[in-house]
């Protein structure tokens, strides 16, 4: 899946040269978390964020303050998943895209990444989301997988949506069957299963064997 179509060069980089009161100024303008900045080379220094530039005096230099870039950048072959991460290891909406030779060449907005992320498989087909819930070094993805395949299921994405002490969980994507065999045969492997479902016939059942025990209990 290639993000080429989605390089944006609206925003030209503010120059190193420039003064704090322009790129406010920019800001004012804008809904963009971060600005790149070059030096009068034309080479990308960093970005530097809303936050922090109305933190300074618009006269100042924004090269005097180096020390509030931010040199996050992605390169133009950067897979889209790590895209992703890196616009959320940086709090930002804003993803300068360097070469193979390092010039900067535009940048990625955060909406049109996401939008991207949901034309795959794991948003665009049908198919039921179920969570897991195993220990840590006890489960496995091979056998998370032959759980659902075995049940004539087919896993349209997974990944692990939750990380806590010794336990972890997983979220799936789950097309081509019903999920009640698929949660029964996840029970008998030690899986829980968090995400509830109308196809649940365990916990349907669990309930009704409570719901007959509070009436004995009350006879």
């Amino acid at each position: 899946m290639n993000l080429n179509e989605f390089v944006i060069n609206d925003i030209k980089p503010l120059l190193n040269t420039d003064k704090i009161g322009d790129l406010q100024m920019l800001f004012n303008q804008l809904t963009y978390s971060h600005v790149p900045i070059k030096d009068t080379e034309g080479v990308y220094v960093g970005c530097m964020s809303e936050n922090d530039v109305y933190c300074f005096e618009k006269q100042e230099i924004i090269g005097d303050q180096t020390h509030a870039l931010e040199g996050f950048f992605v390169r133009d072959n950067t897979n889209w998943l790590d895209v992703l991460e890196a616009f959320a290891q940086n709090s930002a909406n804003i993803m300068p895209i360097l070469n193979s030779s390092n010039d900067y060449i535009g940048y990625y907005e955060l909406n049109d990444v996401i939008g991207f992320f949901n034309e795959t498989p794991f948003f665009a087909e049908a198919g039921g989301i179920l969570v897991i819930e195993k220990g840590l070094v006890d489960y496995s993805f091979s056998e998370i997988s032959q759980i659902v395949e075995s049940n004539n299921g087919k896993i349209l994405g997974a990944f692990i949506s939750k990380s806590e002490m010794d336990l972890i969980q997983i979220t799936l994507k789950i097309g081509n069957t019903g999920l009640n065999d698929i949660m029964q045969t996840f029970r008998r492997y030690s899986y829980n299963i968090i995400s509830g479902h109308e196809e649940d016939t365990y916990i349907q059942s669990l309930k009704d064997r409570s719901e007959y025990l509070d009436k004995y209990l009350n006879i």
